[in-house]
């Protein structure tokens, strides 16, 4: 069972660790260089929930840019190859985030596939779910409602999803830590 002592000894560690080390460790939960020099710049953090908080802060106040860059460091949803080719630092993160995809048709997979595309094409950028714990068939449907909106509304709804990504991996990186 993880305590709070557990909890403050990893908050320590990763307060002492050698600033290009936690930027590169950081840059394992979201990819946007900005963020993760904003973050490392804030320690030391008192608890996982004081650095959710000013991650999620820094986060919301960085550009679209940085935003896009962030969004570029996912495979997308439903692409295991592209999970095995270009991702090796995140790839066990997102296995398990995305491990429903693996006992799903593949009729769904081909149609995700396909909207996924099409939401690329529309956006500009990859669709960003938050998939831990949602079925294929749940983040297909998202996927469906999602492409109807307008370019704002959908580079909004993508930069949320990746903050919900960004503190789950927080999260995961502190306990490994």
């Amino acid at each position: 069972m993880k305590t709070e002592n557990d909890f403050t000894r990893h908050i320590n560690h990763f307060n002492n660790l050698e600033k290009l080390k936690a930027i590169e460790e950081v840059t394992r939960c979201c990819s946007s260089q900005k963020w993760a020099h904003n973050l490392i710049e804030r320690r030391p953090f008192n608890s996982l929930q004081d650095m959710l908080t000013i991650s999620e802060t820094i986060w919301f106040d960085l550009s679209k840019d940085a935003w896009l860059e962030a969004f570029n460091g996912h495979a997308k949803i439903g692409d295991l190859d592209s999970l095995k080719k270009k991702y090796g630092n995140t790839k066990k993160w997102s296995e398990g985030e995305q491990k429903g995809v693996h006992q799903t048709q593949e009729s769904i997979l081909k149609e995700l596939k396909e909207l996924n595309e099409s939401y690329e094409e529309k956006f500009g950028h990859i669709f960003i779910v938050c998939a831990t714990g949602k079925s294929v068939e749940e983040m297909l449907e998202i996927l469906k409602k999602r492409i109807k909106n307008s370019p704002f509304d959908e580079l909004n709804n993508a930069a949320k999803e990746q903050n919900k990504i960004t503190n789950l991996r927080l999260e995961k990186l502190l306990w490994e830590l």
